[in-house]
């Protein structure tokens, strides 16, 4: 059984925020204890027991080529070679994390594979760290006791005669979350029966405001507000801000890692899409978070098609 939280409908969703707020580079080991292709199996037998630890990355140049671990020299015991070099026995092919990744992923590739440890590089593809299990459950421990109040909820609806209100927690990284409100307020939308392309507009806006949040920031809010003459998309975040705000309006801009773009996200075109779907479009950023805000003016002609 693992030792390790389960993402899961049953899961706190205070517990689940913490899981996908925090990065591996939170959580991993950063003071590493190494070996070379030429060191023996011996010399990193005495590594292992002198800083009780149960693997050793080989590396040079800062660049990981391989990895020993204790089965790795309890073998080299056994048959006879524990004085050859580590760079005749170590493992090479190896499945590594990137140190900014969501710690989820950490979770994920410790049920999936069993492993004790995963090395972590930076997007250079350094060696910045190592991963595991006991790593990620005191960062989540210590999280958890920053949490000690209770959560709002996770989503929050009023209706009053003529308008509606509904917002939305917007988690960092999660990807399977990633669409609900846009999904919630097209059926708001049809509800009052909006033209199919006016629709599609605010959804647009919606979901790129939505993306932005899940890629680049901290977490926030969405929340989207109907009157009977206007629709209103408005993203909160905590942070950490856009730097150059007009290079972020530029179509193809992006900051996205690598890792992200392997997922189908971060082609620099969210902000621009929000502005051209949108009637109205603002944006104010700093370090403590941004705030964007998509309006649309209900089409008084309930068949235009436009």
């Amino acid at each position: 059984m693992s030792t390790l939280p389960i993402l899961d409908d049953e899961s706190p969703a205070f517990v689940t925020e913490i899981i996908y707020r925090l990065r591996i580079k939170d959580a991993m080991t950063r003071a590493l204890h190494t070996g070379q292709t030429t060191d023996t199996l011996r010399t990193l037998q005495l590594l292992m027991r002198e800083h009780k630890i149960t693997g050793v990355p080989i590396v040079e140049k800062g660049r990981l080529l391989g990895m020993i671990s204790m089965d790795d020299v309890i073998r080299a015991l056994d048959d006879g070679y524990i004085d050859e070099n580590a760079g005749d026995h170590m493992s090479r092919r190896l499945i590594v994390l990137e140190d900014d990744m969501p710690l989820s992923f950490g979770i994920s590739y410790m049920e999936k594979y069993r492993f004790g440890r995963f090395p972590v590089l930076s997007k250079e593809k350094e060696l910045v760290g190592i991963i595991t299990s006991r790593d990620i459950l005191v960062a989540l421990l210590m999280e958890f006791n920053k949490e000690a109040e209770a959560r709002e909820a996770a989503e929050t609806a009023v209706r009053t005669e003529g308008s509606f209100y509904r917002e939305y927690h917007v988690r960092k990284f999660d990807f399977e979350q990633a669409g609900k409100p846009t999904g919630d307020i097209k059926v708001e939308l049809k509800q009052l029966g909006l033209p199919s392309k006016f629709i599609r507009r605010v959804a647009v806006a919606c979901y790129e405001l939505e993306m932005n949040q899940v890629v680049h920031s901290a977490g926030g809010i969405i929340s989207g507000s109907i009157t009977p003459t206007e629709i209103e998309i408005v993203a909160t975040d905590r942070g950490p801000g856009i730097p150059n705000l007009e290079d972020a309006l530029t179509e193809g801009y992006s900051t996205a890692t690598e890792w992200v773009r392997s997922l189908g996200f971060g082609a620099g075109m969210g902000l621009p899409n929000a502005r051209r779907a949108a009637d109205e479009f603002e944006i104010t950023s700093s370090e403590s978070g941004t705030r964007v805000s998509c309006r649309f003016r209900i089409p008084e002609d309930q068949d235009e098609t436009a």
